[in-house]
């Protein structure tokens, strides 16, 4: 089954890029027919869907992120990758990579001074 496991810094700057790593296991990045998603959960509150990169290349955003996130894969590393510019406190949360019911085990992110 398709393993997936999330990497990052866990503490990052307020007004700085959020830059997290989801790196694939069991299972092709370019040739699944996955859509690779981020997912955030802020202490507190519900899971929010971020966006996806599709099998082939695009890629989705969550409309409730005014910012302009990118979300890009890298197929030769098996690895997609998510950039949350201008970050602030509220952007603290357990951010996870998922492919439809394959889950990462999640890593916490805190933005603060």
């Amino acid at each position: 089954q398709v393993q997936l496991q999330e990497s990052g810094p866990d503490l990052v700057k307020p007004s700085q890029t959020l830059s997290l790593t989801c790196s694939v296991s069991s299972g092709s990045i370019g040739n699944s027919y996955y859509y690779w998603s981020w997912i955030r959960q802020p202490p507190g509150t519900g899971l929010a869907w971020m966006g996806a990169v599709g099998y082939r290349g695009s890629t989705y955003y969550s409309p409730s992120l005014k910012r302009h996130i990118s979300i890009y894969r890298d197929t030769s590393k098996n690895q997609f990758a998510l950039q949350l510019p201008s970050v602030t406190p509220e952007d603290t949360a357990v951010y996870y990579c998922a492919a439809e019911q394959y889950w990462g085990k999640g890593t916490l992110v805190t933005v603060s001074s």
